[in-house]
């Protein structure tokens, strides 16, 4: 049946030959004919061929779903939009001198007519054919647009052109006008110049379609070769973006550059070489507001650096609200050390905002900002809302006893905080007392520094109070508050009861040894203790203490216990000389030194023997009183043999008590 059908229809097949010999030369004889061709039997997509015309832009259409399709042929391709190729496909201007006679018009109209019906009869079986032998490929035919000769959109096909007639002005070579025949264009030849349109856009498609996807078709393509219009690949939009995205910068590298150019600060090169790193160390670079800024701005899109270290960089006021801006932002940073900065009152209510607000940082340093009693309130505000905050380090500012008393009702609320220091501010009498008040309702802080403040014995005493009731705090630092022997010992009232706390510091406190030899005594009370290390530097001890450390070490085996050391031992008595020993009996006997030797010469020989003299001298030691012991009386010979030859005459023991004499006066002057 089908077989049938194309016969049929490709008897009315005509073709337009159109011959532009002329053209090629002078443009000046243009010839029309009109001719018959039995075209080749109708496919699904034939090769296309490109029209000697001016080229047609490329078209971006739609295919036509099946349920759309009508009978006639116009409606089963798209209509162009108006004007859309107007200007592009006009009718050739041309100024044609035309001698047409009568009959052969006529003739010409009468073959129109029978072509008409023919045509009219067979464009159904046609488009049918198409129908059939696309179902199963894409539809190729939903791109095919009759256009006329005028770039207007094709009429219905029961609507002829209109006839292309004139009177031509030009000359032939010879110079004597030429007669030009001319044929009108039909139904069927309107057919004809469509289809070849449309194989000319098809044939663009095709090509583009090539140079896109890379591949190139041989001449001799297979004529049922179909081609996927649904591929992307094979158009080219306004909506198509080719750029490709900028990536998103992690480290604000971009944003600091940029920050910098602005504020016309100098970029840190320490600063752009660890952006990537989870920590940065940014202390001692002298930084300042106006370099800190930039570097805020960047940390805010930062999401590599977790602890951040910016202590001692004298930040200032405008600085340290530039790194409170940048925390209400940033969620990564968990560690920030903001210490020596010499932050004010105004930080200290934006850092309140920031705990308020922030729920990523967990460790906070504040130390050395001179914070005092005015942004107390800000802190304990900050610590009483906390949730996330587990370490704060307040030290080294100048936190008073109001201070103390603002804290004592936010550290007991807190339920976060499991390290604390306050070390070296001014925390004494009332505000000390309501500081270990506090601490005795917290159930979460584990370590706390209160060093270097002025507890005295009333804080101690609080402190000791607190510790009976404290069951969670480990780690307890009070050394240098001004605790004396009697602190010392109510402070060893809560020692005998606590069971959780493992090291106690308590050195450089004027608690003496009997201030330690209480705490050593409390310990041993205690059988649940669990303490590992006393810390009592500076402290010196004596020896009671030494017995009660020997009992400690029997308990408890691994305990750790550092003191000052021994008490200082007395300086043993200067050693007198056995001469001096001599002169003062002597003198007190008022004796003469002859008299003295005479009591040893029995003989009168004014000379004794070194064996003779220690006897007289032993003996005379024991009846006068005279301490001498072997070492002095073995010195005394020594010194009153002069030249050594084992005897002492008088010359040689005056000679010697002179000499000795005259020393002792020099060394009295």
């Amino acid at each position: 049946m089908n077989s049938k059908i194309r016969a049929r229809s490709a008897k009315t097949k005509t073709t337009i030959t159109k011959t532009n010999a002329a053209t090629e030369s002078n443009n000046d004889n243009i010839v029309f004919s009109y001719t018959k061709s039995r075209p080749k039997t109708a496919k699904v997509r034939t090769l296309p061929k490109k029209l000697p015309t001016t080229s047609t832009p490329k078209r971006t259409t739609q295919p036509v779903r099946k349920a759309d399709r009508k009978d006639s042929f116009e409606d089963h391709v798209y209509q162009p939009k108006t004007n859309q190729y107007k200007g592009i496909l006009k009718k050739p201007s041309l100024d044609l001198d035309l001698d047409l006679s009568e009959t052969t018009i006529t003739k010409v109209e009468d073959d129109l007519r029978i072509e008409d019906l023919e045509l009219t009869q067979n464009t159904t079986a046609f488009m049918t054919d198409i129908e059939m032998e696309t179902d199963d490929s894409v539809q190729i035919s939903s791109k095919l647009r009759p256009v006329t000769h005028d770039g207007s959109n094709a009429a219905r096909g029961d609507q002829a052109s209109p006839r292309m007639f004139g009177r031509s002005n030009t000359s032939s070579p010879t110079g004597m006008s030429q007669k030009k025949t001319v044929t009108r264009l039909g139904k069927r030849t309107k057919l004809e110049s469509t289809h070849a349109n449309i194989e000319e856009i098809d044939n663009e498609d095709i090509e583009l379609y090539e140079a896109d996807t890379g591949t190139r078709s041989s001449s001799q393509m297979d004529v049922n070769q179909t081609i996927d219009i649904t591929d992307d690949r094979g158009y080219d939009t306004d909506l198509e973006n080719t750029e490709e995205p900028e990536a998103y910068d992690h480290t604000g590298k971009t944003a600091y550059v940029d920050a910098c150019k602005r504020q016309g600060v100098i970029p840190v090169s320490y600063f752009l070489r660890h952006m990537h790193d989870p920590s940065l160390e940014l202390k001692h670079h002298c930084l300042g507001s106006e370099g800190m800024k930039p570097i805020a701005v960047s940390l805010v899109s930062n999401c590599y650096i977790t602890q951040l270290n910016l202590s001692d960089n004298w930040l200032g006021v405008s600085g340290g609200l530039s790194v409170c801006e940048m925390l209400r932002e940033n969620c990564y940073i968990t560690d920030i050390d903001l210490s020596d900065n010499k932050l004010s009152r105004q930080v200290a209510q934006s850092l309140l905002e920031v705990l308020n607000t922030n729920i990523t940082i967990q460790k906070l340093n504040i130390s050395g900002n001179d914070f005092d009693d005015s942004c107390a309130q800000c802190f304990a505000d900050a610590i009483y809302n906390t949730s996330k905050l587990e370490y704060l380090d307040m030290s080294r500012n100048r936190f008073g006893e109001v201070a103390g008393v603002l804290f004592c009702p936010a550290i007991s609320e807190n339920s976060s905080l499991k390290y604390l220091d306050l070390s070296w501010n001014c925390i004494r009498r009332k505000g000390a007392v309501a500081l270990a008040a506090g601490l005795k309702g917290n159930i979460a802080l584990k370590k706390v520094n209160l060093s270097w403040n002025g507890f005295g014995n009333e804080g101690a005493l609080a402190l000791g109070d607190c510790l009976k009731v404290n069951s969670v705090l480990e780690e307890l630092d009070i050394s240098n508050n001004r605790i004396l022997t009697e602190g010392a010992v109510l402070f060893g009232k809560g020692i005998a009861v606590n069971e959780t706390l493992r090291i106690l510091k308590m050195g450089k406190n004027p608690m003496q040894s009997a201030g330690c030899f209480a705490l050593c005594t409390a310990l041993l009370k205690n059988a649940n203790s669990v303490m590992e290390e006393m810390d009592f530097t500076d402290v010196i001890v004596n020896p009671d203490f030494k017995d009660i450390f020997e009992k400690v070490k029997e308990v408890k085996p691994d305990i750790v216990i550092r003191h000052g050391g021994d008490e200082t031992p007395k300086k043993p008595k200067a050693r007198v000389h056995p001469m001096v020993k001599l002169k003062n009996y002597i003198d007190k006997n008022n004796l003469r030194l002859v008299d003295f030797f005479n009591k040893f010469d029995k003989d009168r020989s004014m000379s004794v023997t070194r064996a003779e003299f220690a006897e007289g001298i032993t003996e005379f030691a024991e009846e006068t009183g005279i301490k001498l012991t072997v070492q002095e009386v073995q010195l005394l010979c020594d010194e009153l043999d002069k030249d050594g030859d084992g005897e002492i005459n008088y010359s040689e023991m005056m000679i010697s008590h002179t000499q000795f004499m005259a020393n002792e006066r020099g060394h009295l002057l």
